[in-house]
């Protein structure tokens, strides 16, 4: 049982948790979506985040509530909704850390100025502050953590409205750039002296810049205040790769700041931006190098609902799923829909590839954003008129999440039972150039939707009548040309739900082992994807205009040698029975591409696995 948090203070070096907002982010959830309202949408994405932290050693987790205040949540349509983001986001956090651990209600500043320099008067800025922190007080929280302010007057609003009304700590922390003074300018004795001066229990400061910087600012501060700092800096400077922001600090390296932040007098320490559970289980060790603890048992698993739906084991979701969990090597055949209206020869085909033992057609959404018809259909008709089990490549790229939940439940409902995952090809590679693409999440985010519904639940956390049953898998690139990029997304689709991949087309086997070599770990069957190349051009074509694919110099040597058409086709589908021959132990199985739309290709490519 936890004894109240200013007396465990009192005797104990504390740890926070990590990062909520980038911890989402590498989860898959995009940034234009509001973080705090996932409270209500995903709290089981929100709790498993929690848990993790726990489990990494954390004393103290933070509400997923920085931004949950009414003016951030109005851009969203949600400030009516702020009390109940908050209450539930505490509520959330107390459950996972039972009472063994301590919640922190995460508050940060708003996005208006304080008059006189803005609109927004010191009695509003305090009304909006204590709508927030009711909803984290009445939902559970031990604490109230004040978090990456700037401005020294609109932290003051914050701490003296809720101290004044509510006898709970209040941890209050201001952020700042290299130089160590606030962004406003302000230099760390200064604030610091400030936010004791108004009531705060702990002051300190977080966010922005990695250690360096803060352990600076630090050694300033304990020479003002008398109660205890806390420090949470970032993972380093965010550094701007391919459009993505990455924090380049390692854990290790959080680990010995640990340690010299505790030596220079703080009393709390934890991560902010780009740090994750890894960070803090390091942290954890340095602490516990210099102020061992008694190790605290927890059960760290999400509790499950009194409301039970029978969830569908994997090799009872379609006879497709069912011969991989035993262990049977599969194959199937892509088919690429139709531009028009007229399905007959799809139709025919698939029928062709059932007699001859194939066991599933792919049917690709939208491949390289072109005009066709809709996957989703043309799925279902194959199914039904050829009795013949599809895989659906569904696509995030056209649809919004609300419109992809309604379609993930209707084409369940209509027997497709085996879904591929994929992000989708930007509109501009395709037909129509200037079509907006949507993207309201990406395919981890999307193996996370379908996870859900398979496990008996809708994205507010609701039960359904019944639960789904999709044989869940994902795509992934052997060839990216960030592989450790490609690994790090894979292993994320992996933990959201996927249970088997299709890789884009195998052409270089060499490149394909070492990337199995990395994960295995992974322990998640690996189909093949095969394209038989039938002329120079489409090897040409395949290997500067396909994404994803890429043909090395001696398979392109190999086909500029041919002297004649059937000469090129032979050559090609030779090299892609070399493929299956050399990878078959690794692979659970081989997805065949159809050129051209002729049958015959991938039919020749398979004699010897039929």
């Amino acid at each position: 049982m936890r004894v109240p948090f200013k007396e465990f203070l009192k005797k104990n070096l504390v740890l926070f948790d990590g990062a909520m907002g980038t911890e989402l982010y590498n989860r898959g959830i995009f940034i234009n979506t509001c973080y705090d309202e996932l409270n209500l949408t995903r709290p089981k994405l929100i709790m498993e985040i929690h848990l993790a932290y726990i489990t990494a050693g954390a004393d103290v987790i933070e509400t997923n509530t920085f931004g949950a205040n009414r003016l951030k949540l109005q851009k969203y349509g949600l400030e009516d909704k702020t009390y109940d983001i908050n209450f539930r986001g505490a509520v959330i956090a107390r459950e996972a850390a039972g009472d063994e651990f301590y919640v922190a209600g995460s508050i940060g500043p708003l996005n208006l100025r304080l008059e006189p320099w803005g609109p927004l008067s010191e009695k509003e800025a305090q009304e909006i502050f204590l709508e927030q922190a009711k909803g984290l007080i009445d939902g559970g929280v031990d604490m109230i953590i004040l978090e990456t302010f700037s401005d020294l007057h609109v932290i003051q609003q914050a701490l003296q409205a809720i101290k004044s009304k509510y006898d709970i700590p209040v941890i209050a922390q201001m952020t700042i750039g290299n130089d160590g003074n606030s962004l406003f300018g302000t230099p760390p004795e200064i604030f610091a002296a400030k936010l004791v001066q108004w009531g705060a229990d702990v002051t300190g400061i977080n966010c922005s810049v990695g250690p360096k910087p803060m352990l600076d600012a630090l050694e300033k501060m304990t020479d003002v205040v008398s109660i205890p700092i806390s420090i949470m800096p970032n993972a380093g400077t965010p550094v701007d790769v391919d459009g993505r922001n990455i924090y380049l600090a390692t854990a290790d390296y959080f680990a010995e700041y640990t340690r010299r932040f505790i030596q220079a007098g703080a009393g709390i320490v934890g991560g902010c931006c780009g740090t994750d559970p890894s960070f803090i289980k390091e942290m954890r060790k340095a602490i516990q190098s210099i102020q061992p603890r008694r190790t605290i048992q927890k059960q760290v698993e999400i509790k499950a609902s009194e409301h039970r739906i029978p969830v569908i084991p994997a090799k009872e979701k379609s006879n497709f799923a069912k011969k991989i969990c035993t262990g049977e090597f599969v194959t199937s055949v892509e088919i690429v829909p139709p531009r028009g209206t007229d399905a007959s020869i799809p139709v025919e085909q698939a029928k062709l590839f059932k007699a001859s033992g194939v066991d599933a057609i792919n049917i690709p959404d939208g491949p390289r954003a072109l005009s066709r018809m809709g996957a989703p259909f043309l799925s279902i008709m194959i199914q039904q008129q050829s009795d013949i089990e599809v895989i659906l490549h569904y696509a995030c790229r056209d649809r919004n999440l609300l419109g992809m939940v309604g379609d993930l439940l209707g084409m369940y409902a209509a027997g497709i039972k085996n879904i591929l995952l994929i992000t989708g090809d930007p509109p501009k590679m395709g037909t129509y150039p200037d079509a907006t693409a949507v993207f309201d999440v990406d395919a981890i985010g999307l193996t996370n939707v379908v996870n859900s519904l398979n496990s008996g639940y809708d994205l507010g956390g609701n039960p359904i009548e019944k639960s789904t049953g999709y044989f869940i898998g994902v795509g992934v690139n052997p060839g990216a040309i960030d592989l450790d990029y490609e690994i790090r997304r894979f292993e994320w689709k992996v933990k959201a739900g996927a249970e088997y991949a299709i890789t884009q087309p195998v052409f270089d086997n060499d490149l394909f082992l070492k990337f199995k070599s990395r994960i295995r770990h992974l322990k998640i069957p690996i189909i093949a994807g095969v394209w038989p190349l039938v002329s120079v051009r489409n090897a040409e074509f395949m290997n500067n205009e396909v994404p994803g694919a890429s043909v090395p110099d001696h398979i392109m040597k190999r086909m500029y040698a041919t002297k004649t058409k059937e000469e090129a086709q032979e050559t090609g589908i030779e090299i892609a029975r070399e493929t299956i021959r050399l990878l078959r132990k690794e692979i659970a199985g081989v997805q065949v591409s159809m050129p051209f739309g002729k049958s015959k290709y991938p039919l020749d490519v398979l004699k010897e696995v039929l």
